[in-house]
């Protein structure tokens, strides 16, 4: 088999070669090349010792020199350069104690954490498989190196991997690394909240985002995201929907984009269900305020997974409008563009859309036409810049205050009303006037 490598990881590995050593192209980038996806970085393994590379490259960063990583710099490029190794014992679950570095391209690959990324490559050799990994890929399995419950062990985070792989590629985890997982899920909660939330992430933007229901069925769920968990089984009975809270979530993440906000809001959109759900006399179930409750988990779920302010914002803020109905008016649609923001109103539609195809046929036809109204109307707004922010108003607190107010709460309350009225009646959005109402309203 015949990979084409970089020409800079192939500068590397020759380097590497002309001064005795063995080097080759390893784990995921041998993986995606043979998949003909597009390798996101090439890491090169090698026999040679951390100084010896440092030595043979003019430009390198001590990136994990203990662990035996180098990485190299090529321009404007970074490779990661790493010195076989032997794992010691694993005392967290995490990282091993210490590591003994090693001759043998074989006890290298042994130490990795699933066949398929235990592959390495270069021009001489071609590809080295000896655990497997082409046969795994044939056969579409994500399967430990060795003795699952060993390399789970050594790090539980591979627990997660398994079933991020399985969501990325689209295989199925073999069924003694699937047990094993369920055996061992607990370990997870070792796993710094940083590092679950990566792999999450990875999880949700991939092609599966709905394998997270395989991540519930081995039990990773319990520890990661207990709050998953609450939303199985629990029916709607309602004419608008068709499946329980969880399924309903699996489908709407499949029915957007592979964005991290717009996923992570399908995600959390509805959890707050299981705990507002009241049932009438007539066997009907409502979910009142359920959005407030759903909102409030979301944020609370991702500050413990350490996500950035930004993202919770957006995610929230998404998760509080997405039951929001709008009629397809310009006036309408104006304000909600006000309310949800411009920058955000493209994911509320995304969010509407995918919330939709995840019910009931039930006035299904009806709602679907209405969004579709709302967003050449959108569309519209844009093309003709019309006001729907405090920065498109034609008139300023300077304007304000030459026309004899002061600065303040009544200067800033007037300002809004001004918005109100640019919003509710785009043709009044000039200063002119802005400023006759406003100084017959100060009069």
């Amino acid at each position: 088999m015949k990979i084409d490598l970089p020409a800079k990881v192939t500068f590397i590995i020759n380097n590497l070669h002309l001064h005795g050593h063995e080097a080759y192209a390893v784990g995921g980038c041998v993986r995606d090349s043979i998949l003909a996806r597009k390798p996101e970085d090439w890491d090169i393994t090698t026999s040679a010792r951390p100084e010896e590379i440092k030595r043979l490259f003019r430009r390198t960063i001590d990136t994990g020199i203990a662990h035996g990583t180098v990485t190299v710099l090529v321009g404007r490029d970074a490779f990661e350069v790493t010195t076989y190794r032997v794992d010691g014992v694993y005392e967290d679950h995490r990282r091993p104690k210490e590591v003994t570095f090693t001759k043998l391209l074989e006890e290298d690959l042994k130490r990795r954490d699933f066949t398929i990324n235990a592959m390495a490559y270069n021009d001489q050799e071609r590809l080295v498989d000896l655990y497997g990994g082409m046969r795994d890929l044939n056969h579409h399995l994500i399967r430990c190196v060795g003795d699952p419950k060993e390399r789970f062990t050594e790090d539980a985070l591979r627990i997660l991997r398994a079933v991020r792989f399985s969501a990325q590629l689209g295989f199925p985890v073999e069924p003694q690394t699937a047990q094993a997982a369920k055996e061992m899920a607990v370990d997870l909660k070792h796993v710094s909240a940083e590092r679950i939330q990566v792999e999450l992430v990875k999880l949700l933007t991939s092609k599966h985002p709905e394998m997270i229901g395989e991540a519930y069925r081995l039990g990773i769920t319990d520890v990661i995201l207990p709050e998953f968990n609450a939303m199985v089984r629990v029916e709607q009975n309602t004419p608008y929907h068709k499946y329980d809270v969880a399924i309903h979530t699996l489908y709407t993440l499949r029915a957007v984009k592979a964005d991290k906000i717009l996923r992570l809001t399908m995600l959390f959109h509805d959890m707050g269900k299981p705990k507002v759900k009241t049932t009438d006399a007539k066997g009907r179930d409502h979910f009142k305020g359920h959005t407030l409750v759903s909102e409030e988990i979301a944020r609370t779920v991702m500050k413990r997974l350490k996500f950035d302010n930004d993202t919770i914002k957006k995610v929230t803020k998404l998760i509080c409008f997405h039951d929001y109905y709008i009629q397809a008016t310009p006036k309408s649609v104006r304000r909600a563009m006000n309310r949800v923001g411009v920058d955000l109103f493209p994911y509320y539609l995304a969010v509407q859309l995918a919330d939709l195809k995840a019910k009931s046929d039930y006035k299904k036809r009806a709602m679907l036409e209405n969004l579709i109204e709302i967003r050449n109307i959108y569309r519209t707004i844009l093309e003709e810049n019309q006001c729907v922010t405090m920065e498109q108003l034609a008139v300023s607190g300077r304007d304000l205050m030459e026309l004899g107010m002061k600065p303040g709460p009544e200067l800033g309350k007037m300002l809004r009303e001004l918005l109100e009225v640019a919003i509710d009646f785009p043709q009044h959005n000039n200063k002119t006037f802005l400023c006759a109402y406003a100084k017959k309203k100060i009069s």
